[in-house]
């Protein structure tokens, strides 16, 4: 936990018309717009979502998150009475047992059985958590992901109110080990064209996982930044990644983390380690102005929620007001919002 000297949240607030909240994807994944603001001198530059590969450099890394969203919400009933339950998967703390959100939660108790899919998966609540969420004990016969890819829907973000028609927008096209309950977001502009060619222009491609939670998302409550409590998210970084990353710091290449995901990674494994290895576990590194980074150059990300945790992160790589100000041209711009809009590229 990286402390500062009580800044206030507000700091990190701006007026965001509801009309610039993205609420389905572009028809095309690399249609978004692309904003470019130079770490350095703050110039601002109106481009599309293309021309990353124009910022990029021989010799240079772009990391990315392979994480997989689950299809973590599921719709089910109370097996003694039929009433309708909402069940949203947020971590696996053990063999088919899950933390959840529950909605309506005051009708789940310990010991209360849900029921989905007409009985092929059945839910047991095993604890009552201190944020309002439930344990839960699942069984079924068969297999737990398949069962789940079958009964399960994609965990959009409760701003997004559009039927999402493809459910596979909602995943990058690298996506490999599932585990989160949110996409990770900046990579959903990536085809595999566009990795070709950032590839064949001498960049390196490495990976990560970071399982994306849903309080990430979610705007601080508290009044001053050090009061807030983060939560904690799985990662892993394996030889092949650490190996790539070390060969570029030490070649003078730029580390560029595709999202706050990637980013948070990288910092927690070079804080805790002294540099870039092979490592698993759990991070509640929390970034905000004051922060000096270390393991990332440049940051390719979407634009965030007001007085997030995501807005500060990118506020302690930019500066806070160089950033807001880039939020106020996006905002004047009309560039897209959240998961679904546009991105911006924080150049080294």
């Amino acid at each position: 936990m990286i402390k500062g000297d009580g800044m206030k949240v507000e700091a990190f607030d701006f007026e965001l018309p509801e009309e610039l909240i993205a609420q389905t994807p572009l028809p095309a994944r690399a249609d978004s717009r692309l904003l470019i603001i130079d770490k350095n001198t703050k110039a601002l530059t109106d481009t599309t979502f293309t021309a990353i590969v124009d910022e990029l450099m021989p010799g240079d890394c772009l990391v990315l998150n392979d994480t997989k969203v689950l299809p973590a919400r599921l719709f089910g009933a109370k097996k003694d009475t039929g009433g309708a339950v909402e069940v949203l998967l947020l971590k696996q703390e053990a063999e088919d047992v899950w933390e959840t959100l529950v909605k309506p939660a005051k009708r789940v108790k310990v010991g209360t059985v849900l029921t989905f899919g007409e009985g092929r998966l059945q839910a047991t609540c095993t604890a009552v958590l201190a944020h309002g969420g439930r344990m839960f004990s699942f069984s079924y016969d068969g297999v737990f992901y398949e069962i789940l890819d079958e009964l399960g829907t994609m965990p959009l973000p409760p701003y997004i109110r559009e039927r999402l028609d493809e459910a596979d927008r909602y995943q990058t096209v690298y996506a490999k080990h599932r585990g989160s309950a949110a996409a990770p977001t900046a990579g959903l502009h990536f085809t595999e064209t566009l990795l070709k060619q950032v590839a064949e222009k001498g960049v390196s491609i490495a990976y990560v996982t970071l399982h994306v939670g849903l309080g990430t998302f979610r705007p601080v409550s508290a009044e001053t930044i050090e009061a807030h409590d983060m939560h904690a998210e799985y990662y892993e970084v394996s030889q092949e990644t650490a190996n790539v990353l070390k060969e570029t710091h030490t070649n003078g290449g730029r580390i560029i983390a595709v999202g706050t995901t990637s980013a948070r990674t990288l910092e927690t494994v070079y804080r805790d380690h002294g540099g870039f290895v092979a490592c698993a576990g759990w991070t509640d590194i929390f970034i905000y102005p004051g922060y000096t980074y270390q393991a990332i150059d440049g940051l390719l990300t979407n634009f965030h929620l007001p007085k997030s945790t995501l807005v500060m992160l990118v506020s302690a790589l930019v500066g806070r007001e160089a950033l807001l100000s880039a939020y106020k041209h996006a905002i004047d711009e009309r560039y897209r919002f959240f998961s679904f809009g546009d991105a911006m590229f924080i150049r080294p």
